[in-house]
């Protein structure tokens, strides 16, 4: 089982940075893909961006430019940085993480959220 734990969330004024960091632990033989999704009021979950074990990164049309995932394989722990930040961009921030256990079987996991508010 693993567990993924959000934090960096909060409230900012537009044009503001936040950085969101997620780390995974529990039993864990390898993390493939990494990801950050987010859900706005009366909408559905999308995607942010995601990052391959190797760094090859992803995003969405609506963030590229302003945020930036990495991560850390040592620590198992991926970042989202967001700067630039618009009030659209308030939501609950969620990670993912795509588990490789010892016998080779995937499950992917999902962390309990946490909120982002940009103020206008």
């Amino acid at each position: 089982q693993v567990q993924l734990v959000e934090s960096g969330g909060g409230l900012v004024q537009a044009g503001g940075s936040l950085r969101l960091s997620c780390a995974a632990s529990g039993i864990i033989f390898k993390i493939n893909d990494m990801g950050w999704f987010r859900q706005a009021p009366g909408k559905q979950r999308e995607l942010v961006a995601t990052i391959t074990s190797g760094g090859s990164t992803n995003y969405a049309d609506s963030v590229k430019g302003r945020f930036t995932i990495s991560r850390d394989n040592a620590k198992n722990t991926v970042y989202l940085q967001m700067n630039s930040l618009k009030p659209e961009d308030t939501a609950v921030y969620y990670c993912n993480a795509e588990s490789i256990s010892i016998f080779q079987t995937s499950n992917t996991y999902w962390g309990q959220g946490t909120q982002v508010t940009v103020s206008s």
